[in-house]
């Protein structure tokens, strides 16, 4: 049976380890951050990396689920709440998909660092690490997109991934702050958060509602 201290000091290396990554990740990309680097980051030999992981491509996989798990719990929770109800309204929907995302981007505990992570993931078309994410998350994806369907009967199963592709775009460029509207100095992290969670679900919202236009003629 394993000791409490053992077990401390062994999740203790094991999240250096993933803190470490993620911020050299962050920083230099997937490809650009060396093993060597995170050993050195985390003040631990090669050795302890491959026990805990095994490979480099599994590091990154550790480094995505430690955050990914929490934050598609706290959504599918949100959207056990509002799902299937005759009241729920699109935003409500929107909310339970935005609001958990962008709290976990507040500076604490390293979100910010991860935000950063998952920009890379998107810029660097990484196939192994976008057959992860879909393959474990992409669960999550499908049953919003059942409730959006649900609240928008006149989309095509097709349009609403679309859509849903774009507010998820549009939602990392949020958690990046990435924006021209920055934080002001007397306006507190959460606040501006919350300021911009309302904003983007009414412009998200807005966009899903739009009839669908896959199918028409541009004019000029």
């Amino acid at each position: 049976m394993t000791s409490a201290p053992y077990a401390s000091r062994e999740r203790s290396t094991k999240e250096r380890i993933l803190g470490a990554a993620e911020a050299l990740f962050a920083t230099h990309g997937f490809a650009g951050a060396s093993l060597r680097q995170v050993t050195a980051a985390a003040r631990v030999n090669l050795a302890a990396v491959n026990y805990h992981f095994g490979s480099k491509d599994k590091l990154i996989e550790e480094v995505f689920r430690r955050r990914l798990d929490e934050l598609n719990s706290r959504r599918l929770a949100a959207l056990a709440i509002v799902s299937g109800r005759a009241e729920t309204s699109l935003e409500d929907v929107l909310a339970a998909y935005i609001r958990p995302a962008l709290d976990l981007s507040r500076n604490d505990g390293g979100g910010a660092a991860f935000v950063r992570v998952l920009a890379r993931a998107y810029a660097e078309h990484n196939e192994t690490l976008r057959r992860f994410l879909s393959e474990n998350y992409g669960h999550v994806l499908r049953q919003f997109a059942g409730e959006f369907a649900r609240l928008l009967p006149a989309l095509a199963k097709e349009e609403i991934y679309w859509r849903l592709d774009i507010v998820t775009g549009a939602l990392t460029y949020a958690m990046a702050d990435f924006g021209v509207i920055q934080r002001k100095s007397d306006v507190a992290e959460r606040d501006h958060r919350e300021t911009a969670a309302e904003h983007l679900i009414g412009f998200a919202a807005a966009g899903m509602r739009n009839p669908s236009t896959s199918n028409s003629t541009a004019t000029r």
